[in-house]
């Protein structure tokens, strides 16, 4: 059976400097996606045309628009690249350019050009699961989404927070407060026999 090897992180995207190449559909969807996730991402998108969706909620969000076409100067401090234009010469030059410049980088709809994947997320106040399916269904990782976002408790956020200040309670060393904090929410894992 094949495995997905991915290594899954959650990334502070207000702190890291992204850029997204391209104006569509495709744009779109991927700055909506990371706001959804990250309201406070720190983005600029470039691009010769923007749809005026695009326009709107980057004046929601602070997201920086430069209407150009692409260059490598863009490339310039950038910790994180996702490249969306609808040329695919031009996508695969972007990935080799942030390649050569060590540059983490997503051309969308062409896993063997990215190196990370965006996945399905679930948010629940504190709680945020991340779903892969190792970039070959993204339909079957939205399904997966919906499936948690309904069996996933509405109050999980509430959980967590009492979890944090009865951890901050624990006397011991770390070993013991890991057995305390695992005994008192084993509950939360119905184990089937």
């Amino acid at each position: 059976m094949e495995r997905n090897e991915l290594y899954p992180i959650f990334l502070k995207v207000s702190q890291l400097n992204i850029l997204i190449i391209g104006g569509g559909n495709v744009g779109l969807e991927k700055l909506t996606f990371m706001l959804k996730s990250s309201p406070h991402a720190t983005v600029e998108m470039v691009a010769p045309h923007f749809l005026d969706a695009t326009l709107e909620l980057a004046q929601n969000h602070q997201v920086k628009i430069t209407k150009d076409s692409y260059n490598n100067s863009y490339l310039q401090g950038r910790h994180m690249v996702i490249a969306t234009t609808d040329k695919t010469e031009v996508n695969q030059q972007i990935y080799h350019d942030c390649r050569e410049r060590h540059i983490l980088v997503n051309v969308a709809d062409n896993p063997p050009y990215c190196d990370f994947y965006m996945g399905g997320i679930v948010t629940k106040g504190n709680v945020k699961v991340a779903i892969s399916t190792n970039g070959k269904s993204p339909t079957t990782a939205k399904r997966l989404r919906q499936f948690f976002e309904d069996v996933i408790p509405e109050n999980i956020d509430d959980l967590v927070k009492n979890l944090n200040e009865f951890r901050k309670t624990i006397k011991g060393d770390f070993e013991e407060k890991v057995e305390t904090l695992n005994e008192f929410t084993k509950g939360l894992v119905n184990k089937k026999k």
